[in-house]
């Protein structure tokens, strides 16, 4: 029988733990181990502590050298990695002063990409994705969410789906799916309404019964679906089983009371939030997702993330990777530049990219380094933990471990 590993000594072990999922958070609640290790075993963690108080003849030590920080797997809540096609045109025109509209009509924005992604197969989609997922774990994210919603119809979103499942299974990374096919209203179609009822109705049973996703989004803004007109979707996907998630509050408000009002796993954006929508996700169970690199694409406010953590609310940050409006893809680069932004602590940053962000996932078995959760942790090459938000993402990991295996 294998005898569980014992991993370290790390320099600073920041397991995350003990620290609230609502609020804000100062730098001395962090809980920093000094020369701590790891003990894991099945792909959990079993002990932590101090590295030589858990040395004994019943573990094999796997001995790190040098200078190391060890930090939980990031988890990266909201992407659209599943896409064909590139928006460069869009980031091109956006900079030379250009409206959405504009851009719109001249055959760039979110229709741009469904119809390249339509043109795509669900093998390539599903290379694509594998591709992207690649390149995230190798910046310590270990977890991320996947969207659909560049099918908008009942097949297109079908192979999206499909496609993400495929991928699921060729990369370390885990991957959860979410079915956003109320992304925007289709082209092709006159009416959102009868749009939605289709969904519901045709596409929603094959999720189910392919289990090709356990989550529903959509883009509840003037430009896309309005309150009124979401309200039906979300209640039979509830009825359904799914969990909620909304794309809320990016333009202009109204979403986060419709996340709110359906018990909503997250709300995310909320860059035109106001004190009215701050208090009202502060009072709910609802997290709050930031969505950084979406400012950054579209050179628009931040998320009022500072406010939201001292009315009381979760705030998890995100990357929103995504061919139009945040093509970065870098979630520690964007989660380090909104903290300098909205004057958030090094604790509140990685917490809301490590449990925060689980939680908006509804995954208690990760985010933290404890015994009984998975044993997926980052290492970066520094003695200081400061110094990796510090250097906004130009730091990078040394090693990842997913569910107890070193990736590399």
């Amino acid at each position: 029988m294998d005898k569980p590993i014992l991993i370290g000594p790390f320099t600073q072990l920041l397991p995350m733990t003990g620290l609230p999922l609502k609020g804000a958070l100062n730098d001395g609640q962090l809980p920093v181990i000094q020369n701590g290790g790891l003990v894991v075993s099945k792909g959990k963690i079993l002990k932590i502590g101090l590295f030589e108080d858990l040395r004994s003849n019943e573990v094999q030590i796997h001995p790190l050298e040098g200078k190391n920080v060890c930090l939980p797997g990031f988890v990266d809540s909201h992407t659209h990695i599943c896409f064909a096609g590139s928006r460069a045109r869009d980031y091109a025109y956006r900079n030379a002063g250009k409206t959405y509209l504009e851009i719109a009509k001249a055959g760039g924005g979110i229709w741009d990409t469904v119809t390249q992604t339509r043109k795509a197969s669900q093998k390539e989609l599903g290379e694509g994705i594998v591709y992207r997922s690649e390149k995230h774990l190798k910046n310590g994210i270990t977890t991320i969410e996947v969207k659909s919603g560049y099918g908008l119809s009942v097949d297109e979103e079908l192979k999206m789906l499909r496609a993400i499942k495929q991928a699921n299974s060729k990369t370390k990374i885990d991957l959860v799916p979410t079915c956003l096919a109320a992304h925007m209203k289709p082209k092709d179609w006159n009416q959102g309404e009868a749009y939605l009822n289709v969904i519901i109705n045709e596409l929603f049973p094959i999720i189910k019964k392919e289990n090709l996703a356990n989550r529903v989004d959509a883009f509840v803004e003037e430009s896309a679906f309005s309150a009124e007109e979401i309200k039906p979707y979300f209640q039979k996907a509830k009825e359904m089983g799914f969990d909620i998630t909304v794309h809320a509050d990016q333009f202009t408000t109204g979403g986060s009371q419709v996340a709110v009002d359906f018990g909503a796993v997250s709300a995310d954006h909320l860059e035109a939030s106001t004190e009215k929508e701050i208090r009202l996700l502060a009072q709910s169970n609802t997290i709050a997702t930031a969505l950084p690199g979406a400012s950054l694409g579209l050179g628009c406010a931040y998320t009022p993330a500072r406010k939201i953590l001292d009315a009381g609310g979760a705030l998890s940050i995100a990357s929103d990777h995504n061919p139009g409006s945040a093509p970065m893809g870098d979630l520690l680069a964007q989660a380090s530049i909104l903290g300098t932004f909205e004057k958030l602590s090094n604790t509140e940053v990685l917490s809301g990219i490590t449990f925060r962000a689980a939680a908006a996932l509804r995954l208690s078995d990760r985010g933290k380094l404890e015994p009984g959760t998975r044993a997926d942790f980052v290492v970066f090459p520094t003695e200081n933990y400061q110094e990796i938000t510090y250097h906004q993402g130009q730091m990078k990991p040394s090693h990842v471990w997913k569910n107890g295996a070193p990736i590399f």
